[in-house]
């Protein structure tokens, strides 16, 4: 994701919880980075979230490692806005010079894996959750959902949640954004290229260099332009990210090359668009892994966004995928947090963020006008 501009401190200030709803988001934060939660392992952080939630008299759900609950006044006849996070982490990375897992507050930041992407979010939108919970006379009604898988697109997180929650009407996904309002997220497809040769003796003239073929096919992948691009998301972007033969011995020609292509689409094509173009220009076999994470955007005049623009937060459109990919409402990605830091060595978020962020987050919800 892109960088963005900074909060607005002044008016962030005007909007911040008091002091013991920081003080405990960070605590719970802390529990959180202690307690290891890749991708489908998850469940250890599931039971954190479920306790800390009953904890305040909370009666929650949990399917696998989703976790979720509803306001206390809870009214199927009003509109209801989902506050989205996950709780999984990738692995932590060989850079590391502290423990990922021992959560450190130094310099009025906490560093952790998971702390920045996506811990300060999550926390921040379960405070929000928890300062809504028990108002009566709502315009509007709560899920809070803490959901898994996110950081591998699998599909036992938010996909196979949805069904459960019932209407939804629109939402918010956590995710740091340095709380500007990411509007629009670039799909994903990802394309598996197979190129087929004849195996031969390298020191002789034979076979048919299945390389040779990977090659020209690649070098299109990286010259070609969509001819639209768009005015938020850009223009499509390919990438050839990895590449392997059929053998590994040095003296026999490969019968067969593979090569993986990521392609970052805009909303201006659809993913059909995107392969016919692909298939008409290369050689190779084209199969497509999932075309389940297309592009997304929200009207700028919705109601979550007129909020946001009131509150001085800014839009762009984001050239990375979330589980907004993976909800048919329209959302906003915004959270606390850079993303600039998400996935790097020492990975930390600054206390102030989360402050800002939970304080934002109930001044966006006090704003809607429904």
């Amino acid at each position: 994701m892109s960088k963005e501009k900074n909060i607005n401190s002044s008016e962030s200030s005007k909007v911040s919880p008091i002091g013991g709803d920081l003080e405990e988001a960070v605590s719970f934060l802390k529990k959180l980075i202690a307690t290891p939660s890749f991708s489908k392992e998850e469940d250890k952080t599931g039971s954190l979230i479920e306790q800390f939630l009953q904890s305040k008299n909370v009666s929650t759900e949990r399917f696998i490692n989703n976790v979720w609950a509803k306001n206390k006044y809870f009214d199927k006849l009003k509109p209801t806005i989902l506050l989205n996070s996950h709780h999984d982490t990738v692995k932590p990375n060989k850079e590391y010079t502290v423990d990922p897992f021992s959560p450190i507050e130094k310099e009025n930041k906490l560093f952790g894996l998971g702390s920045n992407d996506a811990g300060g979010a999550l926390v921040s939108l379960i405070t929000t959750f928890l300062y809504f919970y028990e108002k009566q006379n709502l315009k509007f009604n709560l899920i809070i959902a803490a959901t898994a898988e996110e950081e591998i697109s699998g599909k036992n997180g938010i996909e196979i949640l949805l069904p459960k929650l019932g209407s939804i009407d629109f939402g918010i996904v956590g995710e740091p954004t340095q709380m500007q309002m990411a509007v629009a997220e670039k799909g994903l497809l990802v394309i598996d290229c197979i190129a087929k040769g004849k195996a031969g003796h390298a020191a002789r003239e034979e076979g048919d260099n299945a390389i040779y073929k990977a090659i020209k096919d690649i070098e299109w992948f990286q010259s070609y332009q969509f001819p639209k691009r768009s005015d938020l998301l850009g223009p499509v972007k390919m990438s050839i990210t990895s590449i392997d033969t059929d053998n590994k011995a040095h003296n026999i020609v490969p019968s067969q090359c593979n090569f993986v292509a990521d392609v970052r689409v805009n909303e201006l094509y659809t993913f059909e668009e995107i392969l016919d173009v692909v298939q008409q220009n290369v050689k190779c076999k084209i199969q497509p892994r999932s075309t389940r994470l297309g592009s997304t955007s929200i009207a700028l005049d919705h109601p979550l966004i007129k909020a946001g623009l009131a509150l001085g937060r800014t839009y762009y459109g984001s050239p990375t995928t979330s589980d907004k990919a993976l909800m048919p409402f329209p959302t906003v990605k915004i959270g606390p947090g850079d993303s600039a830091r998400s996935h790097i060595a020492d990975e930390f978020i600054y206390l102030d963020e989360i402050k800002e962020g939970i304080g934002l987050y109930i001044k966006l919800l006090e704003r809607i006008i429904i």
